[in-house]
């Protein structure tokens, strides 16, 4: 794996290349918490897999001025941050090291929630929805393959797996969506941040913790699932 950080357009990003090329990419968005290494180390893992994979800042370090905003647009399923994340999505269908256009989106939390609605735009061939907002029966219907993964102790987020599974039933769209009861959320992230989240949400609300055995179950699924799409 070859990685490094970039600056694209003014937005900062990190790379990561497969030893073989060209490949099909993965557009990595981060939690709440921003391009921070446990998004790296994720991405560097897509790579480890095959992908070309490109993880930009979206939230501009973090700021939390930039945070509300995002939160605000996922509500109205649009905005700027939305067709930030799209123009690098092309931008990565577009690179001559990745093959056909074929590219996918993985998001986390935040990132599972935009890549959701980016799943309904037309560039992504599979999306990889990590303890994302449901985005509504409209949005849902209009996705590319899905492979979705929620924690069972999320009181906050956790029941819109079945709310997604609910929407694709009886549509054309391939889905694999598991909710792993005994997990709670950012069940596949160890960011540092992650003992502040539990500070402002308390483990009662959210269960914020990384997970071992649903974290290993859900990238062997991705692996899969990724396999058969891209």
């Amino acid at each position: 794996m070859n990685g490094r950080e970039l600056t694209v357009d003014g937005v900062a990003m990190y790379e990561s290349l497969p030893p073989d090329l060209p490949a099909p990419g993965v557009l990595v968005l981060h939690e709440l918490f921003g391009l921070n290494d446990d998004i790296r180390h994720i991405a560097d893992r897509f790579a480890a897999l095959g992908y070309v994979a490109v993880a930009p800042d979206l939230l501009d370090g973090g700021r939390v001025s930039c945070v509300a905003r995002a939160m605000a647009q996922l509500q109205r399923g649009r905005g700027s941050i939305l067709d930030t994340a799209e123009e690098h999505l092309r931008s990565l269908a577009d690179r001559g090291n990745v093959v056909d256009a074929r590219v996918a989106v993985a998001g986390f939390c935040m990132g599972g929630s935009f890549a959701l609605l980016l799943g309904a735009r037309g560039t992504a061939r599979a999306i990889s929805v990590n303890y994302g907002i449901f985005p509504g029966d409209d949005v849902a219907k209009r996705l590319c393959p899905v492979i979705a993964s929620y924690g069972g102790k999320d009181r906050l987020i956790g029941r819109d797996g079945r709310k997604l599974s609910r929407a694709l039933e009886g549509t054309d769209i391939p889905f694999d969506i598991v909710t792993y009861p005994n997990a709670g959320h950012s069940f596949m992230n160890q960011a540092e941040g992650h003992r502040v989240s539990k500070a402002l949400v308390g483990r009662p609300l959210m269960a914020v913790a990384f997970d071992e055995g649903a974290s290993e179950d859900s990238w062997t699924r991705i692996e899969a699932f990724f396999e058969v799409h891209l």
